[in-house]
């Protein structure tokens, strides 16, 4: 329906339901890579999870709470970024995003989570854009620093993953702080 053009033959679309076989083939090349960072209901299996994950938020995206899209790498879905909270009411979101080793280090996520930020924060009128994440995913972080948030504090041993508990890193971004950065970008 539409796609906004990011870099290296790079688009940011929609990712809905009818492209759960393509979302299903980028989960199995994505999978190992992804699943200690991402939340386990995200990381579908089969054409069916892929259906059910890209119905969660559909439905979020309806209810004006949460959103999914896609990054296509020359015609193939290779990642993604999505509003994992979105609360107009309270002028909050929640961005987040997931990528396969091979389009690694292209921008393409801090480019496509510039869109959200931007859409959220300048477009919605959204007070505040946070970033949830693994202390130690330092791919996230730097994404998170590169965007201008600030690290807001550390949640101890609240994100389990195959029995050992991590700790989660709170960042955020206020629209001041934003506009002011995008003005002087």
């Amino acid at each position: 329906m539409f796609a906004l053009p990011l870099r290296d033959n790079a688009e940011l679309r929609p990712l809905e339901i009818w492209h759960a076989e393509e979302f299903a083939a980028h989960m199995d090349r994505a999978r190992d890579t992804i699943r200690p960072w991402v939340g386990q209901s995200f990381v579908a299996e089969g054409v069916e999870g892929a259906r059910g994950t890209l119905g969660r938020y559909a439905d979020r995206r309806a209810k004006d709470a949460g959103g999914l899209w896609g990054i296509w790498l020359d015609g193939t879905l290779v990642g993604g970024v999505l509003f994992a909270a979105f609360d107009a009411a309270a002028g909050s979101c929640e961005v987040g995003c997931w990528l396969e080793p091979d389009a690694r280090g292209r921008g393409l996520i801090t480019d496509a989570c510039t869109v959200l930020v931007d859409w959220a924060l300048i477009e919605r009128g959204l007070h505040r854009a946070e970033w949830q994440c693994r202390a130690d995913n330092e791919n996230s972080v730097a994404v998170a620093r590169r965007l201008g948030m600030t690290l807001e504090g550390e949640l101890r041993e609240t994100w389990p993953y195959e029995g050992v508990r991590h700790n989660q890193q709170i960042w955020a971004v206020l629209a001041d702080e934003w506009r002011a950065r995008r003005r002087t970008a």
